[in-house]
């Protein structure tokens, strides 16, 4: 069955990015590639986090501007690290006939690596964006037991590199590396 490619754009809002370590490259990255998306009539989704105390689309909740939504994309609201747990991520990715995700955003080893395990186990092949996801910054006074920020991110990407799951294509690519084929 033919691939048709959807970019997941996670958690790319002021308030996360703001704490973000290398947070104007990696949304540079990710603005690239939904650039790219867009000109090969590959669907872009984005997914916000919103908590029970946070009024959606405001202040430091919104999405930055290099990485908005054009009008008549999707855009999915979440309250959990995972994309798809009580959202319509998986009714949006599969009406749009997604059969591979390409993953990209904020945090790292929460919403990025909750949301790309539940795709694989929902059924899709996943891309992790190795330069397109990031973590928070991390200095010597934060929390000791924190694994450094490039360190995160290095792991989370060699994980995906030597995973294997039953029936599913894991793939980890920079972002200009990225097969960007509708279909």
């Amino acid at each position: 069955m033919p691939s048709r490619r959807a970019l997941v754009v996670i958690d790319m809002q002021h308030a996360m990015v703001a704490l973000a370590h290398r947070g104007a490259e990696t949304v540079a990255a990710i603005a690239g590639l939904s650039e790219r998306a867009r000109a090969a009539g590959v669907p872009v989704v984005t997914v916000l986090h919103h908590g029970a105390d946070l009024v959606p689309g405001t202040g430091p909740w919104r999405i930055v501007p290099e990485l908005a939504p054009r009008e008549g994309e999707p855009v999915v609201d979440k309250t959990t690290p995972d994309g798809f747990l009580d959202t319509g991520l998986d009714e949006t990715l599969r009406a749009l006939g997604v059969t591979e995700v390409i993953v990209t955003g904020f945090a790292t080893e929460v919403c990025v690596d909750t949301t790309a395990r539940q795709a694989l186990s929902r059924g899709y092949d996943l891309v992790l964006v190795a330069d397109g996801h990031t973590t928070s910054r991390r200095g010597a006074a934060d929390d000791p037991d924190l694994v450094p920020a490039d360190r995160s991110i290095a792991q989370c990407n060699a994980v995906y590199r030597g995973m294997g799951w039953p029936g599913r294509r894991v793939r980890v690519r920079a972002a200009v590396d990225v097969e960007l084929t509708p279909a």
